[in-house]
């Protein structure tokens, strides 16, 4: 496996964990509430942990593609952030603006807080993966130095 291969593959793992952390705590904290308040009989008495599953592995790997790029070193912290953010707000609004047009009584509330939330957190997690591995490797650099 080739060096960048497996840079990708460790900020794919970095990133999901992140993000799985994260979004567990909104989903707890924030759009299990709103969504039982606003649309609890269409909910399942159960999720659907699979359809989850492939959710997070597919938009884990959008983070890492058009986010984190960690085979692009040449651009700014600030670009990959940007790109992210902008990931997440373009599959969060794909999302919520299709479920606001096609669904009966679909809340305004939720499309926007979806759509805020996509962008936020993938910005978010694009921004800590980077800065934590940039400290990791700072670390490590230092005590390989010393060795």
């Amino acid at each position: 496996m080739s060096i960048r291969v497996k840079k990708w593959l460790l900020y794919y793992a970095f990133a999901g964990l992140i993000f799985a952390l994260f979004d567990g705590l909104w989903i707890i904290s924030v759009a299990r509430h709103q969504y039982e308040n606003h649309l609890g009989h269409l909910l399942a008495p159960e999720p659907n942990f699979s359809g989850a599953i492939a959710f997070y592995f597919i938009y884990i790997a959008g983070i890492v593609h058009y986010g984190i790029r960690p085979n692009n070193p040449e651009l700014s912290l600030r670009k990959k952030v940007a790109s992210a953010a902008l990931f997440g707000l373009f599959t969060y609004a794909t999302w919520a603006l299709t479920a606001l047009t096609i669904f009966r009584d679909f809340p305004t509330i939720i499309a926007i807080t979806d759509i805020l939330w996509g962008t936020s957190i993938s910005g978010f997690v694009t921004w800590l993966a980077l800065v934590l591995s940039g400290h990791l490797n700072k670390k490590r650099h230092r005590s390989q130095m010393t060795n």
